[in-house]
């Protein structure tokens, strides 16, 4: 099979969103090489003060949002009365189609919060649709171990893992997106077959990968097309495994809005302002 191989590094940058809550971003708003994936940030801080303001409510069109927690708890509420909690392990899917205004807050007792936030685009003739939502805690994600201390998390898609074909709970992503929180000791490998039509990345969290040239820890690491993936660590190493079909189309994007034309946006900014969003 073809192998994958480095194509490009986007490292990520700190920032801060929501009411103070700091994070690590990578933007992917202007790079094809990572479609359908748009935005991933990293949370992760044992300072309360870096994160208890939480994100207070505010508005999302034209796009999905993958929330998946290490350690710690967020509850989300949105303006039509659907309100959940993610725990450590666990992962949220929100599709806000044509309009959500949601918050996301963390516990007001908790002492480190460690996740990730991943939005991903919306076809053109989807981006309309009614917003869904899917909650999965840690009990179904499966969890895939080695005598040599790997971990693989499948959080969504489907994945050939050590001979094994294994589903993620997450099957209605846009762009067929799959999601791995992978864990690899020193020294090991993992071979991973890919469909060769899809993109994928990956977010070194922790660590380093063996890669030409090598990619410092916190950066996104883009392959190229191929049927297969192989990943060395050189160090003990965590990272995200994010795949998913090229959508092809124009981004136009202002804040939470993720649209096709200024045109699109506009009307957007107009439905929030004058409370059409969510409405059918």
């Amino acid at each position: 099979m073809n192998e994958r191989q480095l194509q490009h590094i986007i490292p990520s940058h700190p920032t801060s969103d929501g009411d103070g809550v700091k994070i690590r971003r990578v933007a992917l708003f202007d790079q094809p090489v990572a479609d359908p994936f748009l935005m991933l940030d990293e949370l992760s801080s044992d300072n309360p003060d870096d994160f208890i303001g939480g994100f207070p409510p505010h508005p999302h069109r034209g796009m999905e949002t993958l929330t998946y927690l290490r350690h710690g708890s967020l509850e989300h509420r949105d303006h039509m009365g659907n309100r959940g909690m993610i725990n450590s392990g666990g992962a949220q899917w929100m599709s806000a189609g044509r309009g959500v205004i949601h918050s996301e807050m963390p516990a007001r007792e908790m002492q480190q919060l460690h996740g990730f936030q991943l939005w991903i685009n919306i076809p053109a003739k989807d981006k309309m649709q009614a917003p869904k939502y899917r909650d999965v805690s840690v009990a179904e994600i499966p969890l895939i171990t080695h005598s040599n201390g790997m971990q693989v998390r499948v959080i969504a898609g489907q994945w050939q893992i050590e001979g094994n074909n294994i589903q993620g709970p997450l099957t209605d992503l846009a762009a067929h997106a799959g999601y791995l929180d992978i864990e690899l000791p020193a020294g090991s490998s993992l071979s991973l077959p890919t469909p060769a039509e899809q993109n994928v990345v990956a977010f070194v969290y922790q660590g380093q990968l063996q890669t030409q040239p090598l990619a410092p820890e916190k950066s996104l690491l883009v392959f190229d097309k191929g049927e297969q993936l192989i990943l060395n660590a050189q160090s003990d190493t965590k990272l995200l495994l994010l795949s998913g079909n090229t959508i092809g189309e124009k981004i136009v994007h202002y804040g939470p809005f993720v649209m096709n034309s200024i045109e699109e946006i506009e009307q957007a900014i107009q439905d929030y302002n004058a409370g059409r969003f969510g409405r059918d």
